[in-house]
C-alpha cells in the first residue's frame, strides 16, 4: 500500500510503500508533481535521470522529441511490399505495431513527469514527424492524383 501526504506547491513526496511478500516498510523521499511545472531539475523515465545537469536535460528533451517523430514514421510510412507473403507481413506489423505502442508509452510516460519542456517537446517532435511522414505537404510532387487536370 503507497502512502502519499500532500505538500502546498503541487507535488506528491512519496513517503513509504509496505512490501507485501516480506512486510518490510521502504522509505524513499521522490517527489511526484501534480500540475505543470518549468525547470531542469527533472526526472523522467529512468531513474536519477537527466538528473539537474542542463545538458543532460536538453539531450532528454532530444531524446523525447526523437521518440515522438520515431512513432509518426513508424505509423505512417508502408512497410510492406505490395505481393508479400501475407503471414510474414501480417507478423511483420504486428510486430512494427508493438514496436510503436512501447514508444508511444514511453513518451506518454515521459510527459506524466509534468515538465513543461519535456510535454513542448513530445507535442513538437510528433507535429514534425506528422509533417515529415503524415501530412500531404511533402509527399512526392510527381503524383499526378494531387495535381488539378489541366485541358
Amino acid at each position: 500500500m503507497e502512502i502519499m501526504h500532500h505538500n502546498i506547491r503541487g507535488a506528491l513526496p512519496v513517503a513509504a510503500w509496505r512490501n507485501a511478500t516480506a512486510g518490510h516498510v521502504h522509505h524513499r523521499s521522490v517527489l511526484m508533481h501534480v500540475a505543470f511545472y518549468w525547470g531542469k531539475n527533472a526526472e523522467f523515465l529512468f531513474s536519477g535521470w537527466p538528473g539537474s545537469s542542463t545538458g543532460m536535460y536538453a539531450l532528454a528533451l532530444i531524446f523525447v522529441f526523437g521518440l515522438a517523430v520515431l512513432v509518426e514514421w513508424l505509423s505512417h510510412c508502408k512497410h510492406i511490399k505490395p505481393g508479400a507473403n501475407r503471414v510474414a507481413s501480417g507478423l511483420f506489423q504486428t510486430g512494427i505495431h508493438a514496436v510503436r505502442a512501447g514508444i508511444v508509452y514511453m513518451v506518454m510516460l515521459a510527459v506524466m513527469s509534468y515538465n513543461g519542456g519535456v510535454f513542448i517537446a513530445a507535442v513538437l517532435g510528433h507535429a514534425v514527424g506528422f509533417l515529415l511522414f503524415g501530412s500531404r505537404v511533402l509527399k512526392e510532387l510527381g503524383r499526378t492524383s494531387d495535381l488539378p487536370m489541366s485541358r
